[in-house]
């Protein structure tokens, strides 16, 4: 336990964002599966920490850190200063060694009145070797005004007049339909405040919500609503049309790959980190979907090189969410009130069912019998068998057989008779 607790305090922090851990992981050039046996666990637990799903603890954890930790920078030797030459000793001659021995006498015994004593005729010292001047003094940086600092309401309200109305955007290029777009971005909104500690110190907090608005748009169970079956109106001009199309005919992995990387501009590892995919698998499905669309745009398949089809698709699909009217989202006071609400509400049915049980498991045991009992089954007449239980009273015809058998034993022609000797 002791061991345990001195290598997480002597390992380097983790970062705290999946992608980060990511990035640095791949900045060193290892592969999942490289770190997956340095740690002692799978390859499916590295990428759940990578992408943000699990999070490592105790010794693995300060493996983890330690292993994708940069390497850490050589610190700048401070420059030496240049040595002055070292002043020459005065030769001790007949007038140089009383002074020597006044000024001995005066540190070992002090007196009240200093002794003035003659300077004495030193021969002159060899000319120093010319020293570089004093660097000038570096001028003190200005002060900068501070920051005035922001409350929590008013920074979530920046971040979401700042992204709200173009994640609508973009989630309608990915989605094909206005109304779930913009309940998709709210929706995403409302869990960012929800875990707002979380994503104000997050890396990429437009990135946070764009991840959460993408995974509810994609959410299968959409097609089992009425509003949101089928795409709307595709555009009237021919250019854009053809391209609205090819992006609604690709799967919604390869649609969400090549918006991310043509359209909102990250790089290949920052893709392959928000769609939980790796890099290979991304740079896969990239090329698959700019083939699909080449097909059905000529401009894109008649570029020279793959940087220049970038710079095509990324120009045409901003030209196609800004050509097209999508709805405004909620105010930002609204998105927080709507998630605010929605938390009390499930808070308030949490506890509503918990009540519920605790009250049904009271009632339960209040009514449960305290011993088994065993059921005693009513007695049956089976056909005219008497029941068991020993010999019973004979009826009056049983009385009267008996008798008759007994007088007609001996005079049956039909029986032998037993003489006895």
């Amino acid at each position: 336990m002791t061991r345990s607790t001195t290598d997480e305090a002597a390992a380097p922090p983790l970062p705290s964002s999946p992608k980060e851990r990511r990035r640095l992981r791949e900045a060193k050039s290892l592969s999942e599966e490289q770190v997956a046996a340095a740690v002692g666990v799978t390859r499916a637990t590295v990428r759940s920490w990578e992408t943000g799903r699990t999070t490592p603890r105790g010794r693995k954890r300060a493996l983890y850190a330690k292993l994708i930790a940069p390497d850490p920078k050589p610190k700048p030797r401070p420059a030496r200063k240049p040595k002055s030459p070292p002043a020459p000793l005065p030769v001790k001659g007949p007038e140089v060694a009383p002074v020597l021995e006044v000024v001995h006498e005066a540190e070992a015994t002090p007196s009240p009145e200093p002794a003035v004593a003659r300077e004495p005729e030193v021969a002159p010292a060899p000319e120093a070797a010319p020293t570089s001047p004093p660097p000038p003094p570096e001028p003190e940086p200005e002060p900068q005004p501070a920051t005035p600092r922001l409350s929590p309401d008013e920074a979530f309200d920046a971040l979401y007049a700042h992204a709200a109305p173009g994640l609508v955007r973009q989630t309608y290029l990915l989605t094909g339909r206005r109304s779930l777009a913009r309940e998709s971005v709210e929706r995403a909104f409302q869990l960012a405040w929800h875990r707002w500690p979380e994503v104000a110190v997050d890396r990429d907090p437009v990135g946070w919500v764009r991840a959460a608005a993408y995974e509810y748009a994609m959410s299968p169970w959409h097609r089992l609503r009425r509003a949101h079956r089928h795409p709307d109106a595709p555009p009237s001009e021919p250019a854009r049309r053809a391209l609205f199309e090819a992006l609604l005919e690709l799967p919604p992995a390869y649609r969400r790959t090549l918006l991310l990387y043509d359209g909102v501009g990250l790089d290949l590892p920052e893709t392959a980190a928000e769609t939980e995919a790796s890099t290979p698998a991304a740079a896969g499905r990239l090329e698959v979907a700019r083939a699909a669309v080449a097909e059905r745009v000529p401009e894109l398949a008649a570029a020279a090189s793959p940087a220049e089809q970038s710079e095509l698709l990324h120009d045409r699909l901003g030209g196609l969410a800004r050509a097209e009217h999508v709805p405004a989202p909620l105010p930002a006071r609204a998105v927080r009130t709507g998630s605010e609400n929605k938390a009390r509400l499930w808070t308030r049915a949490a506890i509503a069912f918990a009540a519920l049980l605790i009250g049904a498991t009271a009632l339960t045991l209040h009514t449960a019998p305290t011993h088994y009992e065993q059921p005693l089954s009513p007695p049956e007449r089976v056909g005219g068998v008497p029941p068991r239980g020993g010999p019973q009273k004979l009826t009056p015809q049983d009385l009267k057989l008996q008798k008759s058998l007994k007088e007609q034993l001996a005079h049956g022609p039909e029986r032998l008779v037993p003489r006895i000797p």
